[in-house]
């Protein structure tokens, strides 16, 4: 396999794709999507094969998510990225629906883990190395405020909003 990357332009910024790829367009798997500035991001190394042509597919999601043409992505994961846990984490991220939100707690529950576990699941959280198309953005606080993003709470906030999604108390829940 081959680390592939491109950029793409975005509400959030400039976005960077990373990717592993067999050389085919159908043998991408997304492994990293970042913003400027992202805590934890990533950047581009060298060796890496810029190759724009490869994401295509996932460009084109990630366009119709900002223009508001579409609600989910299906775009393929590199595989063995995290920890078990992380992994369990992620997995109810993506179950979240378009334009709702889970508290930490709620996650929580959701993988099992409780009292402390909250720590944990937010450290997971944290973790997610593909922004956006893996909707960590969709996580607040118990009290319905925003809390912590790695990309910034103006972007969560902003991705937010464009999903119409309540981030105040009484906030409508997945």
């Amino acid at each position: 396999m081959t680390t592939v990357y491109t950029r793409v332009a975005s509400p959030l910024g400039e976005l960077l794709l990373v990717g592993e790829s067999d050389g085919t367009a159908g043998g991408l798997r997304l492994v990293s999507l970042s913003v400027p500035g992202q805590k934890g991001g990533a950047a581009v190394q060298d060796g890496w094969l810029r190759e724009p042509e490869l994401f295509a597919g996932v460009v084109a999601q990630v366009e119709a998510y900002f223009a508001g043409r579409s609600t989910r992505f299906d775009v393929p994961f590199a595989e063995g990225v995290g920890t078990e846990f992380q992994r369990r984490v992620w997995k109810v991220l993506e179950e979240i629906p378009y334009g709702r939100t889970l508290s930490y707690g709620e996650v929580a529950a959701r993988v099992g883990a409780s009292g402390a576990g909250v720590r944990a699941v937010g450290t997971a959280i944290g973790r997610n190395p593909l922004l956006v198309v893996r909707p960590c953005h969709r996580v607040i606080g118990a009290d319905g405020a925003l809390r912590g993003y790695a990309g910034g709470l103006e972007r969560k906030q902003l991705l937010l909003g464009l999903e119409g999604a309540a981030c105040v108390a009484g906030a409508e829940r997945a």
